[in-house]
């Protein structure tokens, strides 16, 4: 059995070997060595908090020749039982006319994907962007040429928006499969680190091959997945569930919806059939760019070379609504995420390294559904509102409207970037710009309520260099696709809306753990091929 034992907290430049040494002198007051038969790092992160007392802390994983341990000695040891991380399988005894079918292939749809052919089901997945190297090519190409495909980006294509981003597989969410989500990665390629580091990130320069190795895995057990080819609706009829695309029909007993946040053709498509959908809150705002040598001061101290590449992670909240920093990216890039013409759309990402000079997150605030209006798509609307203004904004060249902070705060616009230089573009198209303009009233008053607050609590976080980079508004989906507790829609049993698109996720771990919860459903009602 295995045991884990937590919270040890050491000093800020301890390593793996001294937890394990410590944890085993815990360990000897209460086992025989023969009955200690491993000791290893399982997860371990830094405590900040206070500056003057840094303190890296670590739980270790004992692996003991005994088949049950008594509860007085767990609690000594602030020890508990770690579980096993597979999946809790069931096979229905349903027959299965067709194959499952998966729209989208982000990381809901890839997990679902993979769960279903490594156990039989050869599922078909369709993808309306393309594979790694089409992408690769299309996102350089707008990002050095301005030229945008609407049907490969940033957004859409192998992996998902997640495939370019800092690959980080944080999650609020507690649930054991996202133990065999950050295995299933490692196994495919991603760094022996985020096994045990409590905050997990895979990196850009990693995303693509790992991506291409799991979608190998599908294709070998079975899976099928169609690049290029968009959703364009479907029909229910006797011979099963016609799914319409670009490409031709295909048929499936089960259709899984994982579309992704971006979709926003899909949604009005979906509409139309007639599946149940409301409107829900998100948040729009912008990047903020700063070194991050400073961040790493300001949060480590003295420990900053040792322990580099700080994040943070701010919230203030009054009333029902919030101001919040996401998605931070120390040594990233601010990255263009347009997918439709004539707007612009920023985003974050950095390599796994984490070595560029600045370091970003998104500051937003939060949209409720009755600030755009009673209307199902208004909230997505309002989105497109504001991309197109940043457009015009940003030059009418896919250039990015900046601005330093000091001038968002004062209202002018008179300093350009000196000692932080945006990234966006390769830091060749942005413009100086009021980005009080671009937003209602309520935003930027949140916005600069964040700002000042959050300086307080890192300094360096947004100095009056600091660049704002707008617009951010793809945090998460302003439409859910309604389900029950089974998974499916009430509207239509057969269909599974699933992942951040349908609006039961919020970044790749939590994504990724849906698509393995629709698997397993589906998996419950048919046996497998």
């Amino acid at each position: 059995m295995r045991i884990l034992l937590r919270d040890i907290r050491l000093k800020a430049d301890a390593s793996d070997s001294d937890a394990c040494v410590f944890a085993k002198r815990q360990l000897n007051t209460h086992f025989s060595s023969q009955c200690v038969t491993a000791v290893y790092v399982y997860r371990k992160s830094v405590d900040a908090r206070h500056i003057n007392n840094i303190t890296s802390v670590f739980s270790v994983c004992a692996e003991l020749d005994c088949e049950s341990v008594n509860e007085d000695v767990l609690k000594r040891l602030n020890a508990t039982v770690l579980e096993d991380g597979g999946l809790d399988i069931l096979y229905g005894e349903k027959k299965a006319e067709h194959r499952p079918l998966i729209v989208g292939f982000g990381p809901a749809g890839m997990f679902c994907a993979l769960v279903l052919a490594e156990n039989g089901y050869r599922p078909i997945v369709l993808e309306r962007g393309g594979n790694i190297a089409e992408r690769n090519k299309s996102v350089i190409s707008f990002r050095e040429k301005g030229i945008l495909n609407t049907e490969s980006n940033v957004q859409f294509g192998a992996g998902g928006a997640g495939t370019f981003s800092d690959g980080k597989l944080v999650t609020r969410i507690n649930d054991k499969k996202c133990r065999y989500v950050i295995e299933t990665y490692h196994k495919h390629g991603a760094p022996d680190s985020i096994l045990t580091n409590a905050k997990p990130h895979i990196g850009t320069d990693n995303l693509g091959k790992i991506v291409s190795s799991i979608e190998k895995t599908i294709i070998d057990k079975g899976g099928e997945i169609h690049y290029n080819t968009r959703f364009e609706g479907y029909t229910k009829s006797k011979v099963g569930i016609r799914v319409e695309t670009n490409k031709g029909e295909f048929v499936c007993s089960s259709l899984v919806l994982a579309t992704g946040h971006s979709a926003r053709d899909t949604y009005k498509k979906l509409a139309d059939i007639g599946l149940e959908m409301i409107s829900k809150p998100f948040s729009v705002g912008v990047r903020v760019e700063q070194l991050q040598e400073e961040i790493n001061n300001s949060v480590y101290g003295k420990y900053a070379s040792v322990l580099g590449n700080a994040e943070y992670n701010f919230s203030f909240r009054k009333g029902e609504r919030a101001v919040y920093t996401f998605c931070m990216c120390p040594g990233g890039q601010v990255v263009e995420a347009a997918s439709e013409e004539e707007t612009v759309v920023v985003n974050g990402m950095s390599n796994y390294l984490r070595d560029g000079r600045n370091s970003n997150a998104a500051l937003v605030v939060s949209v409720l559904p009755e600030d755009c209006g009673s209307g199902l798509f208004d909230g997505m609307n309002f989105q497109r509102h504001l991309e197109k203004k940043a457009f015009i904004m940003g030059g009418s060249n896919y250039g990015a409207p900046i601005q330093t902070v000091g001038d968002y705060l004062s209202g002018e616009v008179k300093n350009k970037p000196d000692r932080i230089k945006p990234t966006y573009m390769n830091g060749e198209r942005n413009r100086l710009c009021d980005l009080n303009g671009l937003f209602p009233q309520y935003v930027n008053s949140f916005l600069k309520e964040g700002i000042i607050r959050f300086e307080k609590k890192i300094k360096g976080y947004a100095p009056v260099d600091a660049i704002m980079t707008g617009v951010e508004t793809r945090t998460s989906s302003p439409i859910r696709i309604v389900r029950n507790d089974m998974l499916f829609s009430p509207t239509d049993s057969d269909v599974f809306p699933c992942g951040e698109g349908a609006g039961y996720a919020g970044g790749i771990t939590s994504a990724s753990v849906d698509g393995i919860r629709v698997a397993l459903r589906i998996m419950e009602r048919y046996r497998p091929f």
